[in-house]
């Protein structure tokens, strides 16, 4: 009879034990779902703060300010290569979406701004490519710009220049200095001299000394010749011939105008160097945007106006490198 009872208390026990040891199995599958589902959050957490801070960086980059970076020097000495600048994109209408549509605004850009636009002789490999590009180099904040031809050369989408010709103005080059005859003007003016009364700076750059276009002027000439099969009489030494490099623009003049000389019937070297002579008429809607580093900056002496609808926004500041940080002027 004493069997009984110690047999019941230890089917008790091992009842209680095998309790136990379920529970505590139950127990540890729960802690070890609850540490997995809180990982899950976790990473659910970081995923999601990342997506809000990707999309409010692409959404202020896009529609209010956009960093650039200057990929050459033919804004010197105001803007120098590798310069991190921020662009006001609603001072002329933001963008819908990068290169699709762009909403027109009632101002437009002043005499003396520096803009950022659209390359005219861009060509577009469409807006699927263009939108994406547009969101890694935004996201990287300019470090990262997969827009590349066929070599691996970075191709240039969007310019940055000073808007110097407006509507109704008419401008024209002479050995790289640029004249000026505003709407309703009877006389030309220097670019200098109408900043000047305009109340506005001049930061036009010039590297190139009046005689040593005598130089280039005879490189372009005897360009002109070597292409038409023509003797160069005197022959241009090496040294020379590095002179059309420096105002690129004023060789290319002069070797049109003698090519006009020895061809006057080719319609397309009458049509430059018609261009050349009588400069540019600034039409309605459009802008004429230069380089400051006026010999070296290709612009819109080479593609010509610009439409307002393609200018993007103003450059206002720099804020890299710390020690050139501040207003854009």
């Amino acid at each position: 009879m004493k069997t009984e009872p110690r047999a019941r208390t230890d089917f008790v026990l091992k009842l209680q034990g095998f309790t136990e040891i379920l529970l505590t199995r139950r127990l540890k599958r729960r802690l070890k779902e609850k540490m997995k589902q809180q990982r899950r959050n976790v990473f659910l957490d970081w995923l999601f703060a990342l997506l809000w801070a990707a999309s409010v960086v692409l959404v202020i980059n896009q529609y209010f300010f956009q960093n650039y970076r200057i990929p050459s020097e033919s804004m010197e000495k105001s803007l120098l290569i590798g310069d991190m600048i921020f662009v006001n994109k609603l001072s002329f209408g933001p963008e819908l979406l990068p290169g699709v549509a762009k909403l027109s605004s009632p101002i437009k850009p002043q005499r003396g701004q520096i803009i950022v636009f659209e390359n005219p002789s861009y060509l577009s490999r469409g807006p699927v490519f263009t939108i994406l590009q547009q969101f890694v180099y935004m996201l990287s904040l300019t470090l990262v710009d997969i827009d590349r031809d066929e070599n691996g050369e970075q191709r240039v989408h969007y310019l940055i220049k000073r808007a110097v010709g407006f509507e109704g103005d008419r401008l024209r080059v002479r050995r790289g200095e640029i004249s000026i005859r505003p709407e309703g003007a009877s006389s030309w003016f220097e670019e200098k001299e109408l900043m000047r009364q305009l109340g506005l700076p001049y930061r036009a750059e010039r590297m190139v000394d009046q005689k040593s276009y005598e130089v280039i002027e005879a490189v372009g000439k005897a360009s002109a010749l070597a292409e038409s099969g023509l003797p160069q009489g005197s022959s241009v030494t090496s040294a020379q011939a590095s002179y059309a490099y420096r105002d690129a623009f004023g060789y290319d003049m002069e070797r049109v105008s003698q090519l006009r000389a020895i061809n006057p019937s080719d319609p397309r070297v009458a049509a430059m160097d018609r261009r050349y002579r009588l400069g540019w008429y600034i039409p309605e809607g459009r802008v004429f945007p230069l380089g400051d580093n006026r010999d070296n900056s290709r612009d819109a002496r080479y593609f010509g106006p610009v439409n307002v609808n393609r200018v993007l926004g103003r450059a206002l500041f720099i804020y890299w490198p710390l020690k050139r940080a501040g207003r854009i002027r």
